[in-house]
């Protein structure tokens, strides 16, 4: 995702001072844990920009449409991710402290040019909401583990055959024949 630059001029100039930051980026893909989500109709933000007197707060809410293939059937899965943004830009680097060292705090400084970088940001409460498991639906069945049919059009036959295998392996099978006369 290209970087989404934000320059703070004198509408954040204040403490308490707040600007909304609504837009669009240009997205196809991204991925994720060797997966890659497909995204065509790239990514929306809405976001609210605070001077919280130490920095600039970002907050808010980033949504994609993204598509990528479903864990059990291997067939094109669709799903909206919602995530919430929320990242400090620090005017100044803080003092560290010995109680900081054990502590990871997180946040961003405000750039030297007095801008901040809220692609990544947005990408990371992205990447967060993304679901590790993704189904086409949620009662997909999946695929044949015998055969490779998609369960989802039909029975393939396989779970019929493999009944059948079983009755017949079983030490009782012989007993099925047995013809018990009053």
């Amino acid at each position: 995702m290209d970087p989404i630059t934000f320059a703070i001029d004198e509408r954040l100039a204040d403490a308490g001072s707040t600007v909304p930051l609504k837009g669009h980026a240009d997205m196809t893909s991204f991925e994720l844990g060797g997966r890659t989500f497909d995204c065509p109709a790239g990514l929306d933000y809405d976001l609210m920009l605070t001077n919280a007197g130490e920095g600039i707060l970002a907050t808010g809410i980033a949504t994609v449409h993204a598509s990528t293939a479903c864990d059990r059937c291997l067939e094109k899965a669709e799903l909206d991710i919602s995530a919430e943004v929320d990242e400090y830009f620090l005017f100044e680097e803080p003092a560290a402290s010995e109680e900081d060292e054990d502590d990871e705090v997180d946040f961003s400084l405000v750039g030297d040019d007095n801008t901040i970088e809220v692609g990544e940001p947005i990408m990371a409460a992205v990447l967060m909401e993304a679901p590790f498991v993704v189904l086409c639906r949620d009662d997909c069945k999946g695929l044949c583990p015998r055969c490779g049919a998609n369960l989802n059009e039909g029975p393939c036959g396989c779970e019929a055959a493999r009944e059948a295998e079983r009755q017949e392996q079983s030490p009782f099978a012989k007993l099925k024949g047995l013809k018990l006369d009053d």
